[in-house]
C-alpha cells in the first residue's frame, strides 16, 4: 500500500456513527471506508448512480427471492407428480 497522509476530516455524529457502524459490519476501520468513499467519488461514481444502484439491487433480490420460491412450489409439485407416477406403476405391476 501506498504511504498514507493524515487527513483531518469534521464528520458530524450521525456521519461518524454511521461510518463506525459500516466499518465495523465490514471488519475494517472507518479510515478504510472514507478512503473507499473518496475512491469512488474520484472516479465520477455519483451518488444518484449509487443510489440508482442500490435501488436495482434490491430490486433484482426481490425478485430472485420470489423466482426461489416459485421454484419451491414447482418442485413440491414435481415431487408429488412423481410420488404419484410411482405408485400407479407399483399398482399396475401388482
Amino acid at each position: 500500500m501506498a504511504t498514507l497522509q493524515l487527513t483531518q476530516v469534521y464528520l458530524d455524529p450521525n456521519q461518524k456513527a454511521a461510518l463506525s457502524k459500516k466499518a465495523k459490519a465490514a471488519k475494517i476501520g472507518v479510515s478504510e471506508v472514507i478512503r473507499d468513499a473518496v475512491d469512488a467519488y474520484l472516479a465520477g461514481i455519483t451518488v444518484d448512480e449509487l443510489r440508482l444502484l442500490d435501488s436495482a439491487s434490491k430490486q433484482a433480490a426481490a425478485e430472485l427471492d420470489a423466482m426461489a420460491q416459485q421454484l419451491k412450489a414447482t418442485n413440491a409439485k414435481l415431487d408429488n407428480a412423481f410420488r404419484t407416477i410411482a405408485a400407479m406403476q407399483v399398482k399396475a405391476a401388482a
